[in-house]
């Protein structure tokens, strides 16, 4: 559902994130301060694989919803809700995404989608992302340390 914004005081996140080598697929290494931006993190390295986000223009705000039914489950959903967001109408490739509700007792995600709909000649081709795997995925949160990270690979 497109959602409208301000792109006033619009400010971009560290990048926290990095691709790291696996077998036949590619590993997305996503951290944060809490464990909502791990998940932010995580999504984003997610667009940033499909294609070089400077490039990209916040021009539209998408909100979608996940659920699952555990943290796996919900990081799965949710990572598979934003493929669908770039799979599928309006094609939207996200710079920045922001968790509204994060709710880990009964493993409810909102997020605003910040971007715009992927365009050839305008947006370089990078690998196409064609699922979501639950294999070698962790969730990693340490609260003493205040380091919280996400561990996902993509099929590519």
């Amino acid at each position: 559902m497109e959602v409208e914004f301000s792109k006033d005081n619009f400010l971009l996140p560290e990048t926290k994130y990095e691709y790291l080598d696996h077998t036949a697929d590619v590993q997305l290494h996503g951290w944060g301060s809490t464990l909502k931006e791990a998940f932010e993190q995580c999504g984003v390295a997610m667009f940033g694989y499909m294609t070089d986000l400077s490039y990209v223009t916040v021009n539209n705000c998408y909100e979608i919803e996940a659920k699952g039914d555990d943290i796996e489950g919900l990081l799965f959903h949710f990572l598979d809700e934003l493929l669908f967001l770039f799979s599928a109408e309006p094609y939207l490739v996200c710079k920045k995404l922001e968790i509204t509700k994060f709710d880990l007792n009964n493993f409810e995600i909102v997020c605003r989608c910040y971007g715009e709909p992927f365009e050839l000649g305008k947006h370089p081709q990078g690998t196409e992302v064609k699922a979501i795997t639950y294999s070698a995925m962790q969730v990693v949160q340490d609260a003493a340390k205040g380091l919280y990270e996400v561990f996902v690979i993509i099929d590519i």
